[in-house]
């Protein structure tokens, strides 16, 4: 183990951290208890990491329950991400051209370490929905978005994923290490992928990723619905119109091959 990695980590900022992801991730405002039970920790060092963070403005007492919750100051760290740039607005313009075409809410997800994070979206018209939201995140190994984007990363973020296990999340999840390489493989041929009932029991999904100069691949476009809409039929079809809107984004993206 390289001891200077270790030695340059913070232990009370990791632990700052997963603070905020356990009241992120929670229903409802949480008590000191719930917050030192997530954090293995005894209460009074929940209790200071929440002071703490109640002090700089990014975690909130709830007033009704006496719990803790998110601050709003939260969402300035997230301004940036979401910017309207260039780049947005060109992948905006396409998650809209898909939304028209297929009455279906059409999602840009980016790879973050060890998920699939929703960073934007165009609303569809379909009254029965798979309702992600903005910042949701979806797991690399079971999720159509998670292994297109896996599918074009270096082996050993593969790898990574793998030894970090691979939980059982839908019916059809794929638990077997030598099952995934194969499945990633084969979506590095087809250039899509497809989720029948992997991360769900009751979707299907399809996901193309989106190339950038270089041949990268950062983000990709994805489609999620119920299964007993999302037929093999419509799938299909579905996949044919994504894959085509992810060509034309990631020509003007700067890819100049897929």
């Amino acid at each position: 183990m390289d001891t200077r990695v270790e030695t340059n980590r913070s232990a009370t900022a990791l632990r700052a951290l997963k603070v905020l992801e356990v009241l992120g991730e929670a229903n409802g405002p949480q008590s000191v208890v719930n917050v030192a039970e997530a954090l293995g920790a005894d209460r009074s060092t929940a209790y200071r990491m929440l002071m703490t963070l109640m002090d700089a403005g990014y975690v909130a007492r709830d007033a009704r329950t006496g719990g803790y919750r998110l601050g709003y100051k939260v969402l300035t760290l997230g301004r940036s991400l979401l910017a309207r740039d260039e780049r947005n607005e060109l992948i905006l313009s396409c998650l809209h051209e898909i939304s028209a075409e297929t009455q279906e809410t059409a999602h840009y997800s980016v790879l973050d370490r060890d998920a699939a994070v929703l960073v934007l979206r165009a609303k569809g018209t379909q009254l029965v929905t798979v309702d992600f939201q903005i910042g949701d995140r979806a797991p690399l190994h079971c999720s159509s978005i998670g292994k297109a984007l896996l599918a074009y990363q270096d082996a050993r973020l593969v790898e990574e994923v793998i030894a970090a296990g691979l939980p059982q999340m839908g019916p059809n999840t794929i638990t077997d290490p030598a099952r995934l390489r194969a499945e990633l493989e084969s979506v590095r041929i087809a250039g899509y992928a497809y989720d029948e009932l992997e991360f769900a029991p009751d979707m299907r999904c399809v996901a193309v990723p989106v190339f950038e100069e270089g041949g990268v691949v950062r983000g990709g476009i994805s489609l999620s619905g119920p299964a007993s809409r999302y037929t093999p039929g419509k799938l299909k079809q579905l996949k044919d119109d994504v894959v085509a809107a992810s060509r034309r984004l990631s020509r003007q993206l700067g890819a100049t091959a897929e």
